[in-house]
């Protein structure tokens, strides 16, 4: 059976293959601009800075260095129920340098449409077993970012050896570009 996790929440994740979810509903009616959000993967060191820059995964650099961590892909609408984009996790890939994967989504050209995450509904990361599909975790921010454009919805990170998982919901002003200065 799955956790509902609140925000700060952590649970042993107890998997080598795990699917993390991301979903979305953009309201449409607050903007007549078309919205995309995107699910991107930070793979930081212990200094809490990517350990080089081809350990961020987005939808133009898809892959890992190390084939660990890997995106689904682009989903360009957030319409229709359940994940709108996915970052499939083989936990036992993954770089030694790396101490922790943190999960977050933006909105892509957000100043320019005055988009935020205060016009985004039923927005969730969930953790799945890629073997069977079972959901492990799951956590729906239920907070409203009305001036934020990305958001940190959950974090990966290793403890003595096993992988845990953290529910964080901490919006960033200043979009993918603003965290990638964060996290360079």
């Amino acid at each position: 059976m799955a956790i509902n996790l609140t925000k700060g929440q952590r649970i042993d994740v107890g998997l080598q293959q795990a699917g993390t979810g991301l979903g979305w509903n953009p309201n449409a009616q607050a903007s007549s601009e078309p919205y995309d959000l995107d699910a991107s993967a930070f793979m930081l060191a212990e200094s809490g800075k990517l350990v080089s820059t081809d350990f961020f995964v987005y939808y133009n650099q898809p892959v890992s260095p190390d084939g660990a961590v890997r995106s689904s892909g682009d989903n360009r609408d957030g319409e229709g129920d359940g994940d709108d984009e996915t970052l499939f996790v083989n936990l036992g890939s993954v770089d030694a340098r790396v101490a922790e994967i943190i999960f977050v989504v933006t909105i892509h050209e957000a100043a320019e449409r005055k988009h935020n995450f205060g016009q985004v509904r039923n927005a969730f990361i969930r953790i799945y077993d890629q073997a069977n599909g079972q959901e492990i975790c799951k956590y729906e921010l239920d907070e409203d970012f009305s001036t934020e454009s990305a958001v940190e919805f959950g974090r990966l990170y290793r403890r003595s050896g096993a992988w845990k998982f953290e529910a964080i919901g901490r919006g960033h002003n200043g979009g993918l570009e603003g965290l990638l200065n964060q996290y360079s």
